[in-house]
Order: structure tokens, then C-alpha cells, then sequence
């Protein structure tokens, strides 16, 4: 039904870009407040809101809607000067009432760290105001500025009157884009904001339009239906290659792929004995499973940890070894093998799924395919639902310590258990304020958890997309680690901007 409705579409008029999305999209990315520490919701964030600071062409975390901030010299409070006459696609002027509220209304990942150590927020003026810590907290701008939502900003007046649902319904940013209106399943369409404080951008309309399936993206790209088309693998992307006009673009993101076992702290499970989820590691033919859908671009770095990130560990090449795999699986006790339940994904990385299944079941894993819509994937990996083995990911923004705590520390929004001593290397290091010694201790954490094979990596995903002929500056590659195109206000049609 997509496809057909992007046929009926026809080509995009001359001041509207069409971007095909890979994912269908979910209105709690509309709102800042519910970031899940996943890159998605940013591709949306990045049109219709904008933050205090956030990561931009040449800098991680730009200056935005904050001129400035200065940090007391313990390091418990941090002043930010609002940039003046920034206004909402309702015309309300943005003032430090709207930063106190997106702060304290914050619910989504890492918002426990930041509801336990943020101590106050004194607002001086409508455009100073300070954020006090309980204690110095050396990742505070990480968190605040990159790694959450916290730092993007909504209007207090406005989303209390219409309440959260209603916010969800028809969001109001202070982003380059208003929100026009959403067909769930089919598309967001969404317009220029021409008071927008860094500059008006030159395309008038920009259209996200949902398209799950990939040959469809891609026809429709070829068709001229869609300007740029998200996530072209494999065979599709060497057909996209040879299509004139079009052209293909690679983004090694901030994004590993992984298997993760929940059931490993559970010693009635098959995962609890290392050497199964070991077996499982090796079973994996990265190399072919990287020529085969990314051509080779992804980073086969055998760590759940970003390379491009601060305190990056690099842990041993990983290795394919089907007859080991075996040996440690008879060794655990199943020398036939055993039957490991379903096998959870986002329905986008299905085609990683299908790849990886004939990998374990090579070596006697056997295991069922379960792909799920990426919101309602998340959604159940965050609740703790799911068993047996998880394909996960994550493209979201921070630095190795700000992973850690999503992903491997007690309590983490994708936690399904820890290890004491894991748990206490991440405790120290957040109070270490010495970089020397912080290091020390996250490069301690990754070994661990690369030692206690709490995961097989897969790959840092490049993600390969497409471009069609009328754009000019498409912005792939603008924001380092960034998959997506942005900043929107800088994006042109050729012959425009």
C-alpha cells in the first residue's frame, strides 16, 4: 500500500524534498521529552525542534539556542546565556522558563542520572539561567548536550495547554521546520519556518515518507518519487549504483550492531554459560556479512562501543571460527546443539537477521526470526520483554561512559542484568574527574564486558543511502557520527539556495 502510494505521488514539486524512510515513524519521537538513547527520533528532532547545544558541522556540541554557557570552577553548576528573540513556530518567544521545563520534564533515557545529580535550576532572567549539580559531574554536558533529549527544547506555555498527547498530535518546536501533518504509515509532511534564528531554510516543504520496504525506496528513488531514499544494502545498493543520476552514500555512524543474550544472568538458561555466548561470537562471518549488505563499508571493530567515541577501548579483532563455535557448544553440553527460541529485531535490520540465523545454525544455535517495527522494538527491549536473543543497536550520540550506562550498567534503560564489578568501574569513573585516570577506567569497563562476552558485536554500521538528481546539498556527512541528512536548513535543491 506504500508503494502504491508513493506512485500516485508522482515527482516532488519543484520546492519540496522527499526523503523515503526506512522506519515507520512514531509520534513519541515528536516529542523531545520521550528520547529513547537511539539516533532515530534525531532525524526528526534535528527538523522541527533545537537545542540549548547540539552536535553541528565542525562541533559536537554547538552553541544553539544557548550564545554561550560558563561552568563554575568546582564543577557543580553550569550558567547558560539564552540567545534572544528565538521564537516558536507559534510565535511565543523561548525563554529560561521553556529550558527549566524540558529539563524537569525530561523522561526518556539516562533522565534518572540526570533527575538524581541535577540538584536545582535557578532562572535569573528570562534569558540566564543556571543548572546546578549535586556533586561535579564531568559527563553533564555529554548527557545534557548529546546523549538525551533533555537539551532540546519545547514550549512550557503551549504544552500545557494542549497536554502530552495533544503535543504528540500537533508539535510545536523552535526547529528550522513546522509540523503541517501526519498520515501514520504514510508520511510527515512538515514546512519552512521562516523566523527560524539561524537562517530560513531554502526548501519550502520537506516530506518524510514512510517506506519499510527497500526495493520500494528504491524504485521510488529511481522514479524520481523521493529525493533521497534511507538505508539501500546489498544487491539494491549495486543496482543503485549503476542508476544514472544517482548517486550513494556511506556513513560509518555511531552505530555498532550486536547480539545480546537477556537471559545470561539466569543460570537455568544456555546463555548463562560464557562459553555459549562465545560459541555465538564466533558462529558470526562478519566479513561476508559486510561485503554481502554494507559492500564492505561497515567497521567490523568487535566492540558494542562506538570507535569514534571518547575513551574508546579497541578490543582483538573478532574472529570467525565455526569449528571452535562447535567445540564450546559441546563443551557447555550441547553437543547437538540446542534450540534458542526467538531471535528479536528491528523489522529495518531484518536482512542482518536472516544472515546471522544461517550463521548459528551452522554451528547448532537454531533460533526464529521475530523482526518488529523499530518503535515497538525498543519500546519492548527498554520494558525487559524480550528473551533469548536480542539484535540490538544504537546510533545515539554521547561518549563510551553515556553508553555504558544504556547498555551494560546496573539499571540501564537496555540492561537486562550486570556484573559487580562492571558496575563498580562505572561508579568510579563518573565521579573521576582526572581524564588520565577516567580513561584507565573505561578502557577496564570495555575489557570486561569484551571478556565476559556480554555481547557478540556484529559491525559499526555504515549506512548506505541513496540521492537523487535535484539535490544540491543533500548533508550526509555534515555532523560527524550523524547517519542521517542534516542540518535541514542547510539542504538545497540545485538551482536553489
Amino acid at each position: 500500500m506504500t508503494g502504491l502510494a508513493v506512485r500516485a505521488a508522482g515527482a516532488a514539486p519543484q520546492d519540496e524534498l522527499r526523503v523515503a524512510s526506512h522506519v515507520s515513524l512514531a509520534p513519541t519521537w515528536f516529542d523531545p521529552a520521550e528520547t529513547p538513547g537511539i539516533i532515530t527520533p534525531f532525524m526528526l528532532l534535528y527538523a522541527l525542534h533545537d537545542a540549548l547545544m547540539k552536535g553541528m558541522p565542525g562541533n559536537p556540541a554547538a552553541p544553539c539556542l544557548a550564545e554561550s554557557y560558563t561552568t563554575a570552577p568546582d564543577g557543580r553548576s553550569y550558567t547558560f546565556a539564552l540567545r534572544k528573540g528565538v521564537r516558536f513556530h507559534n510565535g511565543e518567544e523561548m525563554t529560561a522558563e521553556d529550558v527549566k521545563f524540558s529539563l524537569e520534564r525530561y523522561r526518556g533515557a539516562a533522565s534518572k542520572s540526570l533527575k538524581e545529580r541535577v540538584a536545582r535550576v535557578d532562572i535569573h532572567d528570562s534569558h540566564r539561567l543556571t543548572i546546578h549539580l549535586h556533586n561535579p559531574w564531568p559527563d553533564f554536558l555529554t548527557y545534557y548536550a548529546g546523549a538525551t533529549g533533555a537539551g532540546w527544547i519545547v514550549p512550557k506555555k503551549y504544552v500545557e495547554k494542549v497536554g502530552e498527547d495533544g503535543f504528540k498530535k500537533a508539535p510545536i518546536g523552535a526547529g528550522p521546520y513546522k509540523f503541517v501533518s501526519f498520515t501514520p504509515g504514510v508520511e510527515l509532511v512538515c514546512e519552512a519556518f521562516e523566523g527560524y534564528w539561524r537562517k530560513k531554510p531554502s526548501i519550502r516543504r520537506l516530506v518524510f515518507k514512510v517506506i519499510p520496504d527497500e526495493a520500494t525506496r528504491l524504485a521510488a528513488l529511481q522514479r524520481k518519487e523521493v529525493d533521497i531514499a534511507y538505508s539501500i544494502r546489498g544487491e539494491l545498493a549495486d543496482e543503485l549504483l549503476r542508476t544514472p543520476g544517482l548517486t550513494l552514500n556511506p556513513a560509518v555512524s555511531s552505530a555498532p550492531f550486536w547480539l545480546y543474550f537477556p537471559e545470561q544472568w539466569d543460570a537455568q538458561s544456555p546463555w548463562h554459560d560464557k562459553r555459549v555466548r562465545q560459541a555465538a561470537s564466533l558462529a558470526l562471518d562478519r566479513t561476508t556479512i559486510n561485503q554481502a549488505l554494507t559492500m564492505g563499508h561497515s567497521h567490523l571493530t568487535g566492540s558494542v562501543f562506538p570507535e569514534n567515541f571518547e575513551f574508546y577501548w579497541q578490543p582483538p579483532k573478532p574472529a570467525y571460527n565455526p569449528e571452535m563455535a562447535r567445540k564450546l557448544l559441546a563443551e557447555a553440553g550441547h553437543q547437538r546443539g540446542f534450540d534458542a527460541g526467538e531471535y528479536f529485531c528491528d523489522a529495518s535490520y531484518a536482512n542482518i537477521g536472516e544472515v546471522v540465523l544461517n550463521n548459528l545454525r551452522e554451528v547448532g544455535i537454531r533460533v526464529k526470526l521475530r523482526p518488529l517495527e523499530r518503535a515497538a522494538f525498543f519500546k519492548a527491549y527498554s520494558e525487559k520483554k524480550f528473551k533469548n536473543i536480542v539484535q540490538g543497536a544504537s546510533g545515539a550520540l554521547g561518549n563510551c561512559a553515556t553508553r555504558a550506562e544504556a547498555f551494560v550498567a546496573k539499571g540501564g534503560t537496555y540492561a537486562y542484568g550486570s556484573y559487580p564489578d562492571i558496575d563498580t568501574l562505572f561508579a568510579e569513573q563518573a565521579v573521576q574527574m582526572d581524564r588520565t585516570k577516567r580513561t584507565e577506567i573505561l578502557h577496564r569497563l570495555q575489557q570486561l564486558v569484551h571478556e565476559k562476552a556480554m555481547y557478540a558485536p556484529i559491525w559499526q554500521l555504515a549506512f548506505l543511502s541513496g540521492v537523487g538528481p535535484r539535490v544540491g546539498q543533500s548533508g550526509f556527512g555534515l555532523i560527524a557520527g550523524f547517519a542521517y541528512t542534516a542540518p535541514y536548513e542547510d539542504l538545497t535543491l540545485k538551482g536553489q539556495g
